[in-house]
């Protein structure tokens, strides 16, 4: 029998079409219809009528470690279903999950734990492994350990590809380093998004990288050569070349809203991804929590190693848009693109960011405030705000 859900006099948002007030039925885990008016009976009903409420599609964070006290590296089924389960609040419904620079051994078994994840009914979907570290600069290193930090390895990262049951989708690489361009190759090769992160390449060895098919930047700005007038470094390539994509922790503290601003105007709404890149106290009391063996120190606005060393965020998808709204204005299609349709696009996802007849039923609910009031995992509502009063 088919588990259904009529959404009723909402706002639906898309990145290409002008949004419109309409109706949308969900059936088994998939969008059936949407039109101006459905009138049918289903099993569920979320009538936003006369609310101001705004559907978009669920939300997707391709950068993500942890939350709610669970890290990927944990590598346990309790750590990965932890952190599914607390996505939705934020109105994420799908992820990758993230590693981080550890030992072969570590990063290993992460790996096989999730070749063997599967999601429960009401989670955010994990839709694949972002492998950040351990293929980065030690003079960009941040908060991944530098004692853990090894040369690219296309046999290491094959053997970490089988392990994960071939769900690595993007790899985070310093492009200078030794092999790093057969590497890149090696990736475009395989259809893997090749990442620049975690680098202190110079304009030139970027270019270099986008020639042998890296497509992506991660966490722009942060832990990467900056921009300099005589040497503009990897921001400044990211920032000129169009065939990169770019990540953005919007916190306004791993980087100013102005640099945040630049961003978006110079890359445009389809090559920008909003991200969190949070940890494991994201959702938590300040406190001082674990990452990959180091001390974090947590307050309510950020997490930083004992030498001041950002460690991730405690960033959530909606407050990342709450924040870029606040300096940009997006209009809705603006919004889609960067919280779902350009991760979707870059991931090969024909079925996700879209609010259309045969595409997963992943919804993310907000009011006018871009404050999530209810998220839609694969037909299932997995988080109610009204109901968590």
């Amino acid at each position: 029998m088919k588990k259904s859900v009529l959404i009723s006099g909402i706002t639906i948002a898309d990145a290409v079409e002008e949004s419109f007030v309409g109706d949308i039925l969900l059936e088994d885990g998939k969008i059936s219809r949407v039109a101006e008016k459905i009138n049918v009976q289903a099993d569920s009903y979320v009538d936003a009528t006369d609310k101001n409420w705004t559907a978009f599609p669920g939300f997707i964070d391709i950068h993500i470690h942890g939350a709610a006290g669970f890290d990927v590296m944990d590598a346990t089924p309790e750590a990965l279903s932890g952190l599914a389960a607390a996505l939705p609040k934020e109105g994420t419904t799908s992820f990758l999950a993230t590693t981080m620079t550890q030992t072969e051994n570590a990063i290993s078994a992460a790996l096989q734990n999730i070749q063997e994840f599967e999601a429960q009914e009401g989670q955010a979907q994990m839709l694949g492994v972002h492998l950040e570290g351990p293929f980065i600069s030690s003079k960009r290193a941040g908060a991944q350990p530098i004692e853990h930090i090894i040369e690219p390895s296309i046999a290491l990262f094959q053997k970490w590809q089988k392990l994960s049951g071939d769900h690595i989708r993007v790899v985070t690489i310093a492009p200078e380093a030794t092999h790093g361009s057969r590497f890149i190759k090696e990736l475009a090769e395989e259809g893997i998004i090749a990442s620049i992160g975690h680098s202190d390449a110079t304009f030139e060895e970027v270019q270099t990288a986008v020639t042998c098919g890296a497509t992506h930047v991660t966490h722009l700005y942060n832990q990467m050569s900056p921009l300099h007038h005589r040497n503009p470094g990897v921001v400044g390539a990211a920032l000129l070349e169009d065939a990169l994509s770019v990540e953005v922790i919007a916190d306004f503290i791993h980087s100013h809203p102005s640099a945040v601003k630049l961003a978006f105007r110079q890359k445009g709404a389809d090559r920008l991804i909003l991200i969190t890149d949070a940890m494991r106290a994201k959702g938590l009391p300040p406190g001082v929590y674990d990452l990959g063996g180091q001390d974090v120190q947590v307050t309510e606005k950020d997490a930083r190693l004992a030498d001041g060393t950002l460690a991730g965020s405690i960033l959530t998808m909606e407050k990342a848009v709450q924040n870029i709204q606040s300096i940009l204005n997006c209009n809705l299609k603006e919004l889609v693109a960067i919280t779902s349709a350009n991760a979707a696009t870059a991931l090969g996802l024909s079925t996700k960011a879209k609010l259309k007849a045969g595409m997963d039923a992943d919804v993310a609910i907000v009011d006018d405030d871009f404050t999530v009031q209810m998220t839609i995992c694969k037909g299932t509502i997995a988080y109610n705000k009204e109901c968590q009063k």
